[in-house]
């Protein structure tokens, strides 16, 4: 189903067709889905944001997926989200503009971005020089590195 390659997990087309009752697709009650906290990640790489929800999913957190910067925006304003996990290097907008708009919308958002790319420094520096404060995590992350930082945010 998975293997480990250099500190990721690289998942086959099997992990996302688990049958009823696998260990990821978890019976929630309401009650309980009221309590967990809510993630919005976003990625250009459809693979990339769908592997992460279900993983955090799995985890018991409420999550929400959008491919687009504008895409999490509307869906930022419905979810309210606890944390923001975004790609850095997107088109049409990138993930700091994208968090300091939802920081703006939401100022209690967690911002945490991800990258695999070299050339993000400017990038980076013009969400510092509107006062974003987030926490930048290096991809390819692995599932447990990633819940554990979230779960030490909260």
């Amino acid at each position: 189903m998975y293997e480990t390659v250099l500190d990721s997990i690289q998942l086959s087309d099997e992990f996302f067709c688990n049958p009823p009752g696998s260990p990821l697709n978890l019976n929630v009650s309401k009650e309980s889905q009221a309590n967990r906290p809510k993630v919005l990640v976003v990625d250009d790489e459809r693979l990339i944001v769908d592997t992460i929800v279900q993983i955090l999913e799995g985890a018991g957190f409420d999550v929400a997926a959008a491919y687009d910067g504008w895409g999490a925006l509307e869906s930022a304003g419905r979810f309210r989200p606890n944390y923001l996990l975004s790609d850095v290097l997107m088109p049409k907008m990138n993930g700091v503009e994208l968090a300091v708009a939802i920081q703006k919308m939401h100022p209690a958002t967690k911002i945490l971005l991800f990258s695999g790319q070299a050339g993000i420094s400017e990038i980076l520096l013009s969400g510092q020089r509107q006062g974003l404060k987030y926490e930048l995590i290096a991809k390819p992350i692995h599932p447990r590195k990633l819940i554990q930082i979230l779960k030490e945010e909260e």
